[in-house]
């Protein structure tokens, strides 16, 4: 089976870089996209053969902290390596925009819904 993603929702195991975002700081003094500016980031290990959707169209960017979601902004997936043998999905994004605190509040609200999920709630 394949998947398409138009979310990248990945953990600090899988890649996202939580030594740049952190989402306490993030709260406190909100980062700007400058902060991560020409900066290539890699996941790994994303389980099940995945399809995302080809800059210049965006994917969500969301960060998976034990089952809670926090929508960051927006990137472009540029590459991927499937692992059909142990059916995963690796590959290296660019952070495009970056949400504001109330952004982030407000997105999963409007693109996601499941309160299960929200890591505001």
């Amino acid at each position: 089976m394949i998947q398409l993603n138009d979310t990248l929702q990945i953990s600090e195991e899988q890649g996202f870089p939580t030594d740049i975002l952190d989402i306490n700081k993030h709260l406190k003094q909100p980062y700007s996209l400058k902060d991560v500016e020409g900066k290539i980031f890699t996941f790994k290990d994303k389980p099940a053969i995945r399809i995302y959707k080809s800059p210049p169209v965006r994917n969500f960017l969301v960060q998976n902290i034990n089952g809670r979601w926090i929508y960051w902004g927006l990137a472009h997936v540029l590459e991927i390596t499937h692992d059909y043998v142990n059916k995963t999905t690796s590959g290296k994004y660019k952070i495009i925009y970056i949400n504001t605190p109330e952004e982030m509040r407000q997105a999963h609200h409007l693109v996601d819904q499941r309160e299960e999920f929200d890591h505001f709630s």
